[in-house]
């Protein structure tokens, strides 16, 4: 069993005390990595109570050799994506995956689109399509995936604003900056 894998049983019941889902458990070098989420979301608070009670039970059972660095976390906006059961929590959102080589001939090694589905086999993500703009759905075995994560849109870029943007919209030069800062 690997040191990730009895983190992993270990800390299960305490986040479940406090109806958290134990999101991921990674091992980094000198970083140990416990990934939590809940359905409303997390705060501050939430995260530093299971750090706390975290601590406190590795200290006392001891699952991993050497020193390391506790880190709990949250998944983020944009999460990695890594198990079936990531994948299965993702369906409807944006992702973005690369594949590995030869998975498809014809296709882009990347892949960016909706999750449609996520099965035991692997997913289906309805990308924008080919040149023509029609829709088209990739499936993709897990073993075939590289790298995936979620991928949030932030939005528009702000509208610029104070003299640069007078700048831009006038095509006014320096003269019209002086003129901004003698007012």
């Amino acid at each position: 069993m690997s040191a990730a894998d009895r983190v992993r049983e270990l800390v299960m019941p305490i986040l479940a005390e406090r109806q958290l889902d134990l999101y991921d458990v990674e091992v980094a070098g000198p970083v140990l990595r416990v990934v939590v989420d809940s359905p409303g979301g997390l705060d501050l608070d939430v995260v530093a109570k299971a750090t706390r009670a975290i601590s406190h039970l590795l200290d006392e059972v001891d699952p991993i050799s050497g020193s390391y660095t506790l880190e709990v976390t949250s998944p983020g906006l944009e999460r990695n994506l890594r198990t079936p059961a990531h994948f299965e929590r993702a369906v409807g959102e944006k992702v973005k995956i690369k594949t590995v080589p030869a998975v498809d001939s014809t296709s882009d090694r990347r892949v960016v689109g909706v999750l449609e589905t996520a099965d035991p086999a692997g997913i289906a993500v309805r990308t924008d399509g080919d040149a023509s703009g029609d829709p088209a759905v990739r499936r993709l075995r897990y073993e075939d995936i590289v790298r995936a994560r979620t991928v949030f849109d932030w939005g528009p870029a702000p509208k610029p604003t104070g003299a640069t943007a007078g700048q831009r919209r006038t095509g006014a030069g320096t003269s019209h900056e002086k003129r901004e800062r003698k007012r």
